[in-house]
């Protein structure tokens, strides 16, 4: 207890899980899975025509795999649990994919979203997480060119625009091994048309929904994404898919400015300011969108999974 006219020590203690990552000065959320699924859930297609159907799309938004609390169950090593802990969040596809250069197949995607605001104007905001990825182990071999692709991006709005901010790391092209990151960026030149796969008044902007939309490449290019720099890395996959090791990911993007910041994946750190999303005009009704988003897709007919143990974001 102080005395009148004594100087007040703060002291701010934080969890020691917090430990393992580097935030901002203001953390918003800290999510450990171990207690539930803190607010991170499906990404769903609005739903708002008749019979509860969506709008119409080349793309179908309505089958993507699950997002579930997982043990993370392994077919040799029974439940590996998460970094610390016992549960994890995980994302799943459905054993389904068309080849890259065509549109997503119908649950060749798990996403996870969560849905929440701007606090405080920030001048930066950051993701970080400790996250492990395989395929499901229903089959011989090592399993790891059936992973496509994961990433992570922030859905945005504020005053002016709507645009999304994120990273996407190439794994796999049609069965061959890639491992190069990406940024969210659309290319010059394309319009609403090539966004939608040829579909006339698609209703989505070029620059929203990179994740499923606009055209791909067989070099792993895309009219949604940029590669990152010498982005090239070999992440930590094991020697069979039954054995996960988790990594360490952050991003961190300039909010006021409009410009990417930097990405940390394990132990390397890419540079990206000078870089910039693409911006769309405002929507109705999201002022001060603020949605994290995380995914993974496969590159072959069997289900993939990308773990989160952990996940924190903050601002400053």
């Amino acid at each position: 207890m102080s005395t009148e006219g004594e100087d007040v020590e703060r002291v701010l203690s934080y969890e020691r899980g917090l430990g393992k990552f580097r935030p901002l000065s203001r953390v918003i959320t800290y999510d450990d899975f171990d207690l539930g699924f803190n607010g991170w859930m499906d990404l769903t297609p609005n739903f708002v025509y008749a019979d509860f159907r969506s709008d119409a799309s080349v793309v179908d938004l309505e089958k993507w795999g699950p997002t579930m609390l997982s043990a993370a169950p392994m077919r040799f090593a029974a439940s590996h649990g998460s970094m610390e802990g016992t549960y994890s969040l995980k994302l799943s596809t459905r054993p389904v994919a068309n080849r890259y250069e065509e549109p997503l197949a119908p649950g060749g995607m798990g996403i996870a979203i969560k849905r929440l605001s701007n606090f405080e104007d920030p001048e930066k905001i950051q993701m970080e997480a400790w996250y492990a990825y395989t395929p499901q182990q229903d089959r011989l071999g090592l399993g790891e060119a059936d992973i496509r692709a994961f990433g992570f991006f922030f859905d945005l709005q504020d005053t002016e625009h709507r645009y999304m901010a994120g990273v996407r790391y190439v794994n796999s092209v049609n069965g061959k091994t890639l491992k190069k990151w990406q940024y969210w960026r659309v290319s010059e030149g394309v319009t609403p048309e090539d966004w939608h796969f040829g579909m006339k008044n698609g209703w989505q902007q070029p620059g929203i929904d990179n994740q499923w939309y606009g055209r791909r490449y067989p070099d792993g290019s895309a009219d949604g994404f940029q590669w990152i720099p010498d982005g090239e890395q070999d992440l930590l996959y094991n020697e069979t898919p039954d054995k996960i090791n988790w990594l360490y990911f952050r991003f961190t993007f300039d909010y006021r400015r409009r410009q990417y910041i930097e990405l940390q994946s394990a132990n390397r750190v890419f540079d990206l300011r000078g870089l910039e999303p693409t911006l769309a005009p405002r929507y109705q009704r999201i002022n001060n969108l603020v949605n994290p988003v995380f995914f993974i897709e496969t590159d072959t007919n069997r289900s993939v999974n990308l773990f989160l143990d952990s996940v924190v974001y903050s601002t400053e």
